[in-house]
């Protein structure tokens, strides 16, 4: 299929598809012509590549994990490997937001009682 096709059905866009082969995330596509001739395996690449965008990964993030891809199948297993890695980091977010939270909510806590007991407030 050609590359609007491909774009239409992977939810990405053309310039996209460009630039994922300029970078090599995405193998050069085959040619008929002028044209680039795209596969269901690329569509399913490029389907990973958008949803892992929209998920937080960089792209270099993924480069890292098509470094040995070079147009065989998807290696899934690097890919699971990543994304573990990414649910571990935004664990380690959570709790690190989750513990300033808790100190906004000390320090709020402090300030209210510090107004009442400040002696600047009678004069």
């Amino acid at each position: 299929m050609y590359i609007g096709k491909a774009a239409q059905l992977s939810g990405t866009t053309i310039k996209s598809i460009r630039h994922y082969e300029a970078i090599g995330l995405l193998p050069p596509a085959q040619r008929q012509g002028n044209y680039r001739i795209y596969d269901q395996q690329s569509i399913e690449l490029l389907s990973f590549i958008k949803c892992a965008q929209q998920l937080g990964f960089k792209l270099k993030d993924m480069q890292a994990i098509f470094h040995k891809h070079r147009g065989q199948a998807l290696p899934w297993d690097l890919a699971r490997q990543a994304i573990a890695e990414k649910k571990q980091e935004l664990q380690n977010t959570i709790a690190a937001l989750t513990r300033q939270h808790q100190q906004l909510a000390d320090f709020e806590s402090s300030l209210t009682q510090a107004q009442t007991d400040c002696p600047l407030e009678h004069i």
